[in-house]
């Protein structure tokens, strides 16, 4: 019998030291658990992903060097571990295997997606190496679903080092499960877990067989080492954590996000502008939940605008929270820029309503200079797409924690919070949704209704569908015309918004690279 330890942990980009200190705490427990061998995530060794880190060329000497270290430290326990590698003129996407003070083996990865080509050349070999009597195919990443991974050289095992974000809704045991039924050999996997900038690691290690039953399954968003036994072409194992339903999946996925981003970075705190309204109230229990009370603050901003509703919500929901609640009125500061550009003919226009968000957004930013805080956007993707929001207003701040949740979800997320404990009073849900700049303002009033707003952003956005095929399914052509057109308006707002956390198949940011001058347009 073969016993593999998993070690799904939240390595941290660039700390070497740290991430080495990880590992070895890892291995320590694997071998008082009976473990001979330890599997690691994709670069676990330097953190995931380390982007143009790997242009210089002193990363890869100090990640020699820790890798050295780690070898050192584990003694006779073997290691399977994932880490940059230099070698012949080239740069690779590793796995070394370390047994005894020293690697015994290494495998360069093979198929390469396109970014990762920016970095790395492409290894031309299989690794198998025999632990125990089992022959273990050493793969890293997506290349395992391809055409004959796992087969090379005899393999009774395919062990598979790991590092994919979270994407709602994706079934993570269908790629891989496939490719065991295909080739016959079982599979453990080893998924990085933690934040890291706009991408969240959900962990979910798992290891399924050749008739694609999931035998080991360790638990979403948090560090976990799991036990998997392979004996007699079986896998078998007592971790088996349940599967999250998609809302509390988004949650985690948004609280670890906002943690790690926070916490890596060395942030004090963070500070939410406040407005009483179902989008702000989701990103304060998020920030709440992420970092505690003591490390928000929430900022109210009442304008003339106002609703008394709005204020007596966010004074209610401040209080069930227990966070730090201030109330800054901004009528002055509006009626100081109606001064200054009365020469302009000011009116309470559209170029009013976004000097009110200004004066907010310029008031936040100058508390996060004050305390070191981190300012919270709190647009959702929806808006984001029409580019219902506005430059150097609500769009700014350090890190867009709902970014990539579109207003439907928002409120599914919102009902989900208030089932663990009612924190967002009921009429933040049922109220009708308004960025209260204009006097009876309501969302509505400039989009169409979210559900189909939404419905089209996702079919066109996600699914790279064109507005003919949009407006067949059903939707209706002027809401299609109409979001398509904000849409493709809205993209140099987009290229300053602040990054944030992504969570869906597709998000603006990485995701999404559309041209800002560009005169395409769709057939219709």
């Amino acid at each position: 019998m073969l016993r593999i330890a998993v070690a799904q942990f939240n390595a941290t980009v660039g700390d070497l030291t740290g991430n080495v200190d990880r590992i070895a705490r890892c291995a320590a427990e694997a071998r008082a658990r009976g473990a001979q061998v330890l599997l690691t995530p994709e670069l676990a060794l330097c953190g995931y992903p380390p982007e143009d880190l790997l242009l210089r060329p002193d990363f890869y000497r100090a990640s020699a060097l820790a890798l050295a270290d780690l070898a050192g430290r584990v003694g006779d326990m073997a290691l399977v571990v994932g880490h940059p590698l230099a070698a012949d003129g080239l740069c690779y996407n590793a796995a070394s295997v370390i047994e005894n003070g020293r690697c015994t083996a290494t495998y360069r990865k093979n198929r390469l997606s396109h970014d990762e080509r920016r970095y790395f050349a492409a290894g031309d070999a299989p690794c198998v190496v025999t632990f125990g009597g089992v022959r273990c195919g050493i793969h890293i990443g997506a290349e395992v679903w391809g055409e004959g991974a796992g087969a090379a050289a005899g393999a009774d095992l395919m062990l598979v080092l790991n590092a994919s974000p979270c994407q709602l809704g994706h079934d993570r045991h269908q790629a891989l499960g496939e490719r065991t039924a295909a080739s016959g050999i079982p599979a453990i996997t080893c998924n990085l877990v933690g934040g890291q900038d706009e991408w969240v690691f959900a962990g979910a290690s798992f290891a399924i067989d050749a008739g694609q039953h999931v035998r080991m399954r360790l638990p979403q968003f948090e560090e976990a080492l799991g036990i998997v036994d392979f004996a007699a072409g079986q896998l078998h194992s007592a971790d088996r954590a349940a599967e999250l339903p998609l809302e509390a999946e988004a949650y985690r996925a948004l609280t670890l996000g906002v943690h790690d981003y926070v916490g890596k970075n060395g942030f004090p705190g963070v500070i939410v502008g406040f407005s009483g309204g179902i989008d702000s109230a989701l990103t304060l229990c998020i920030a709440v939940d992420a970092l505690g009370v003591d490390r928000v603050r929430a900022v109210m901003m009442p304008s003339p605008y106002t609703a008394q509703m709005s204020l007596d919500d966010a004074r209610e929901m401040a209080r069930r929270l227990g966070v730090r609640y201030d109330e800054i009125v901004i009528e002055p500061a509006m009626q100081t820029y109606a001064a200054l550009l009365a020469p302009a003919d000011l009116h309470v226009n559209a170029t009013g309503e976004n000097i009110q968000a200004r004066i907010r957004g310029n008031l936040l930013m100058a508390l996060s200079n004050q305390t070191g805080a981190l300012v919270l956007t709190t647009g959702n993707k929806s808006e984001t797409a029409v580019g219902y929001c506005t430059l150097y207003g609500d769009m700014a701040g350090g890190f867009a924690v709902i970014k990539d949740i579109d207003k439907t979800l928002v409120y599914r997320l919102a009902h989900y919070r208030n089932s663990i404990s009612p924190m967002i009073p009921d009429n933040i849900i049922t109220r009708p949704p308004s960025a209260e700049l204009k006097p009876g303002q309501v969302d509505q009033d400039s989009l169409p209704p979210y559900e189909t707003l939404d419905a089209i952003v996702r079919a066109y956005m996600e699914g790279d569908r064109s507005p003919r095929e949009i407006i067949a399914a059903g939707l209706p052509e002027e809401a299609v015309r109409r979001v398509v057109r904000l849409l493709r308006l809205a993209e140099y707002k987009r290229r300053q918004a602040p990054v944030g956390i992504c969570i869906t198949p597709r998000a603006f940011g990485k995701d999404w690279r559309y041209p800002i001058t560009n005169r395409y347009r769709d057939e219709f």
